[in-house]
């Protein structure tokens, strides 16, 4: 089975949007988006690859994006605007690193961590030196 990571800034993020979500929306509204954004990690996390998953090479190699709205089904959410990309990145064939969880508005290659992105390269060095094969 493959490991799941979360980051110390994608837990960061996911605390902030919790608070926020409280203040504006209350507990009730901040389960659901909490459920919400749980089913984007599972979906990731079980297929980094996913339909509607998309390669960010403009942020770095091996770097990808999920929009938490494609889960909204899955999730049986009533959030009618989801607003976070999940951005994460595979350290190894089966590992998946949630990096962040940024509101959609942001800037999101300004706000992976330098090291995300080295660590994610690394894995893109390693496939290529051993023929493509995964390891």
């Amino acid at each position: 089975m493959r490991k799941l990571s979360i980051t110390h800034p994608a837990r960061s993020d996911l605390t902030g949007i919790r608070r926020y979500t409280i203040d504006r929306y209350g507990r009730t509204g901040a389960d659901a988006y909490d459920a919400l954004l749980k089913q984007a990690i599972r979906d990731v996390w079980e297929d980094p690859y996913r339909p509607g998953s998309r390669e960010r090479p403009e942020i770095g190699a091996n770097i990808r994006s999920y929009h938490s709205a494609l889960s909204r089904e899955r999730a049986a959410s009533k959030i009618k605007s989801p607003r976070h990309f999940i951005l994460y990145f595979l350290p190894h064939d089966n590992e998946v690193a949630i990096s962040r969880v940024l509101h959609d508005s942001r800037d999101l290659a300004r706000h992976i961590p330098d090291d995300h992105r080295e660590r994610a390269r690394d894995f893109v060095l390693k496939k290529d030196r051993s023929g493509g094969r995964k390891r």
